[in-house]
């Protein structure tokens, strides 16, 4: 059974690429902990379905469609949120991905459009609520790096190079947040089994080398790292901040 932390009941909390794999379970990890936990993607069916099934439990979990490569999009999508549940004193900078491509073949375009799934947005949405936490009196950001750079994943190069750089922009926050009771700190997933993991990249060979490089056994699930960001975002947590929370079963 996961912890419950009482003072996020009521809390208006901010996932990014919420509708699915690690995302669908921090909205309903954060939703279980009876906080309003609004959640934008770009795969709208999911999203939708996620929400309705919250809801029929009675449980808060708001969606709205958002592709948040568009900043501006991405900061009206956040403000739409705070105007209809309140201002948000969370915020989980989760959306990513790991589409993989090469340093040969990159192009311009190619790279920017990989750093804004990647890395950009998370700047921009934490932009866009500092303002609410400052007036609110404190608040927690959790940005989401990966352990992919660390364990020299092939294939994705800027990715690695976003996911790196995600480490810098937690410090740099925290930082410049602290004396505003604003905490930062970085999530780093190992090799998480979503289904988009499972039909994309796991195969024999990968279930091999996790097995030699995982201390741990068994796989490492979206809960595992649902787990980890309600704590960040409690109270609990209230004097963590500039920190890396590495979640992969000993592999790094």
């Amino acid at each position: 059974m996961s912890a419950l932390y009482s003072d996020l009941a009521g809390k208006v909390v901010l996932i990014t690429g919420g509708a699915t794999g690690i995302g669908a379970a921090l909205v309903e990890g954060f939703a279980r902990q009876k906080a309003v936990a609004c959640f934008l993607d770009i795969a709208e069916a999911e999203g939708q379905a996620l929400s309705a099934r919250l809801s029929r439990e009675g449980l808060a979990a708001p969606f709205l469609r958002c592709d948040l490569t568009r900043t501006q999009d991405l900061q009206a999508t956040i403000l739409a949120f705070s105007r209809d549940h309140g201002p948000i004193t969370v915020l989980v900078n989760n959306a990513a991905n790991d589409r993989r491509h090469s340093l040969t073949d990159l192009t311009p375009e190619a790279f920017d459009a990989t750093i804004a799934v990647n890395l950009r947005h998370q700047f921009f949405a934490a932009q866009t609520v500092i303002p609410m936490m400052r007036e609110a009196g404190g608040g927690a950001i959790i940005n989401f790096a990966s352990v992919s750079w660390m364990i020299g994943g092939a294939e994705y190069p800027v990715y690695a190079t976003a996911k790196a750089g995600v480490h810098g922009f937690t410090r740099a926050l925290a930082q410049d947040l602290g004396r505003d009771r604003i905490r930062a700190n970085t999530i780093t997933p190992g090799w998480v089994m979503t289904e988009r993991q499972l039909r994309l990249w796991v195969d024999d060979a990968a279930r091999a080398r996790i097995a030699q490089e995982q201390w741990l056994p068994g796989d490492l699930r979206p809960d595992d790292i649902a787990n980890m960001a309600v704590f960040l975002a409690s109270d609990a947590a209230r004097m963590c901040t500039a920190q890396n929370f590495t979640v992969d079963g000993g592999w790094t």
